[in-house]
């Protein structure tokens, strides 16, 4: 068990857990993971670390797209953001990048949810370990993580 899967465990929270084999030469582990499951791409999200002006923060955003990192900074209400150095969001989070989950980190990181998010009764996001998905209603992400919805 993953830290994220034991904190959703302990809080009750209604999930699935989805498993494929991942590959190692993969470098994009969102698409891998709608590809390998046969998931609808639009509901799988990837948990990114992102530093606004030496802030840590992780956006959880549809795999399909690209994060425009002026508006996220804008949407902490920060001015500068770039994706966190790989070290640094490893040691905050407790995760290997790619297995990055939007739960249970070291350390106490704010959460931003991409607001499409609420379009779907489920979405998919990592379970803290390359190769393992949480299927979970955004409302519980919310909720469980005391996320906030921008458009970034």
């Amino acid at each position: 068990m993953t830290p994220a899967i034991n904190l959703l465990k302990k809080n009750k929270v209604k999930f699935d857990v989805l498993k494929f084999k991942h590959d190692p030469n993969t470098p994009n582990y969102a698409q891998e993971a709608a590809t390998k499951l046969k998931l609808d791409e639009k509901k799988v999200f990837k948990t990114l670390v992102i530093d606004v002006d030496g802030t840590l923060f992780i956006g959880v955003t549809p795999a399909t797209q690209q994060v425009d990192l002026k508006l996220f900074a804008k949407s902490v209400s920060g001015k500068k953001a770039h994706m966190a150095e790989k070290n640094r969001a490893q040691s905050a989070t407790g995760y290997l990048l790619g297995g990055i989950s939007p739960f249970a980190h070291k350390k106490n990181i704010p959460v931003i949810v991409h607001k499409t998010a609420q379009d779907y009764d489920e979405i998919y996001v990592s379970g803290g370990k390359r190769g393992l998905e949480i299927s979970i209603c955004p409302q519980s992400l919310m909720a469980i993580t005391r996320a906030n919805y921008a458009v970034f």
